[in-house]
């Protein structure tokens, strides 16, 4: 079994804290934002958190078994928006473009880029944000498929594969 943590959300503070400046990686996942609304996410399909983070296990469990033996020491997360989209106005955060709302993130060192010289800095983490999964989806059945592509995008990352390498998986 890998050693991945599944917990429901701990804040953005607690997850920066106490990493090494210069090792620690923030990739992105987006997606588009099918809705025409300009001033606000309409959730047009919610889950509860409960459901939605046993989707994220589900999803974690059918990961194929060469890839559960090479995990370790990751924490999977589940909150409601980014913390930037929190601060901004109603919709979408301002640092991403018109129509895109942000998925999912992977904060950590990738294996890629690891050595045993690296201080441990705790967990790393992949964040999947719930409200704008859903925001995407029309259906229980695309959230499910959202939120494995996103495990699946966030995990690449965590192997060390850029945005040009996962959009070729």
């Amino acid at each position: 079994m890998p050693h991945i943590c599944l917990r429901p959300s701990i804040t953005a503070k607690a997850l920066s804290r106490g990493h090494v400046p210069g090792v620690l990686r923030e990739h992105t996942h987006v997606g588009k934002f099918p809705h025409d609304h300009t001033s606000g996410c309409v959730y047009d399909i919610e889950v509860e958190r409960e459901q939605f983070i046993e989707l994220v296990r589900n999803e974690l469990d059918r990961l194929p078994e060469e890839f559960h033996s090479r995990i370790h020491n990751v924490a999977v997360l589940v909150e409601d928006v980014p913390p930037e989209q929190r601060q901004a106005r109603p919709g979408r955060p301002r640092s991403l473009p018109p129509r895109t709302l942000l998925l999912g993130v992977y904060r950590g060192t990738p294996a890629t880029q690891r050595s045993v010289f690296n201080l441990s800095s705790g967990p790393d983490t992949i964040v999947l944000y719930q409200k704008n999964i859903e925001a995407v989806c029309s259906s229980e059945l695309e959230i499910r498929e959202q939120v494995r592509h996103t495990v699946i995008h966030e995990l690449g990352h965590y192997f060390g594969m850029d945005e040009d390498q996962l959009r070729d998986v």
